[in-house]
């Protein structure tokens, strides 16, 4: 069953306290993730913007993050994208980053020029993580 999660209140509020680069940025990113599909949602966990899938999912343990897409990372002079099942993903990219034995992957954005340029290869991921949800 879909989870009703979404909520881009807490995110808008939570983006809206950062310094003004870093807002610009975070927003620019959000914007895009949100526009590369419908099927996205969302919200703060992990103390962090977050971004998940909100369609109808078969029932898979908690622990598998299997709804879980991006979850950003804030930091100075940065925002790091956060791909929890980020080894799923097959694409061939130089974007994404990492290869952690839990399986994350990471896209790191240092800037909107920066973001410009991954933009593409950025939205190609996301699609193909969504091609591989199980949905019910």
């Amino acid at each position: 069953m879909a989870k009703d999660i979404n909520n881009s209140k807490s995110v808008d509020e939570h983006i809206q306290k950062l310094p003004a680069d870093l807002e610009q940025l975070s927003q620019a990113i959000r914007v895009t993730i949100l526009g590369s599909s419908k099927e996205v949602g969302e919200q703060i966990k992990w103390n962090s913007p977050s971004f998940f899938f909100q369609g109808e999912m078969k029932d898979f343990d908690a622990k598998e993050y299997k709804r879980d897409l991006i979850v950003m990372n804030i930091r100075k002079g940065r925002v790091l994208l956060i791909f929890p099942t980020g080894d799923k993903i097959k694409l061939n990219t130089s974007i994404l980053e990492g290869k952690y034995e839990d399986g994350r992957r990471m896209v790191t954005i240092k800037n909107l020029e920066d973001l410009k340029n991954k933009d593409e290869a950025l939205r190609a991921v996301i699609k193909q993580w969504l091609a591989q949800v199980e949905r019910e």
